[in-house]
């Protein structure tokens, strides 16, 4: 049985139904904070709680988990600093209880949705994962904690990824959230008001990697033998998008939408793309879809969502 921790979100949501069409048994935990029950495979397990409770996480003992991908958490570097320990809770925490869960039960591989954030801002670009880490947000800072702590907790029963998650879009995105998710935020605001508020330059930049890629990523995982303990991986489209373009796409599709700069967030990456090569070189995983084509996947399902 695999543990999908937040699989009521995003992008839980689309790895539940992935696996569960493949045939495996799966269960979650979520606290609907931003989830949706709706989201959730009607043939997933669902435990209602928080990960960071140690009171939720002894309920997996009910179960025989071999698995564990760990995608719950809170997932907005704006946010993190309104309420650290909150965050602390969500993203470090969560991480611990779930290690230890594994290591008393000898579960046998651990995936770990880490984030782009922590490399910070780097003038050489595409980073990679041996680029030096500098994250700028606390929530940056929770994710690199993390993936230390699953370092260390590795071993030759234990094989653990962490997989630095790029900025990841696309249908089933949760376009109520607009504290996460620039694309989203940018597109729920354009449907909704006819104008998209820009925080920061518009020259800023990110690397945008569509939902079906990243499950397909973690589907490979799941499905083959890791030689290594431990390992940690860029899921990236290695390439650069300006926000102006993002933007620029959305005015494609939906017309004239006004557009206005405000102040920026604090800990906000100004740019940064990344390479998968080693995701390439270790998997053969290429990521297939480009961003001029997943946005127009994504405006069509929030126009038909509405």
């Amino acid at each position: 049985m695999i543990l999908i921790t937040g699989a009521a979100g995003f992008i839980g949501s689309a790895i539940a139904h992935s696996l569960n069409n493949l045939g495996f048994k799966t269960l979650t935990i979520d606290n609907f904070s931003t989830g949706y029950r709706s989201n959730l495979p009607k043939n997933t397990i669902l435990i209602e709680g928080d990960c960071g409770d140690p009171e939720t996480i002894s309920q997996l003992q009910n179960y025989n988990v071999d698995t564990i991908l760990h995608f719950a958490g809170q997932s907005s570097g704006e946010v993190s600093f309104n309420d650290p320990l909150a965050d602390q809770k969500s993203n470090t925490t969560s991480t611990l209880l779930l290690l230890n869960y594994a290591k008393l039960k000898g579960i046998r591989k651990f995936i770990y949705a880490s984030s782009m954030s922590v490399y910070g801002d780097h003038e050489n670009l595409p980073v990679t994962e041996e680029s030096v880490t500098m994250p700028k947000s606390l929530y940056a800072v929770g994710k690199l904690a993390s993936e230390h702590y699953l370092n260390i907790y590795s071993n030759s029963d234990l094989k653990v990824v962490s997989l630095r998650l790029f900025n990841v879009y696309g249908p089933g995105q949760n376009l109520a959230n607009l504290k996460q998710g620039m694309l989203s935020i940018y597109l729920a605001q354009a449907l909704k008001d006819g104008q998209i508020k820009v925080k920061g330059s518009l020259e800023r930049f990110r690397d945008l990697v569509y939902i079906d890629d990243v499950v397909e990523v973690v589907s490979l995982l799941v499905t083959t033998d890791l030689s290594n303990p431990y390992s940690v991986y860029n899921v990236a489209n290695a390439y650069p998008v300006k926000v102006k373009e993002m933007i620029t796409s959305i005015k494609a599709v939906l017309g004239n939408i006004s557009v206005k700069e405000i102040e920026g967030t604090q800990g906000d990456q100004f740019g940064i793309f990344g390479s998968n090569y080693s995701l390439m070189k270790d998997f053969g995983w290429k990521p297939k879809i480009k961003h001029i084509t997943g946005i127009k996947k994504m405006i069509a399902w929030a126009q038909n969502q509405r």
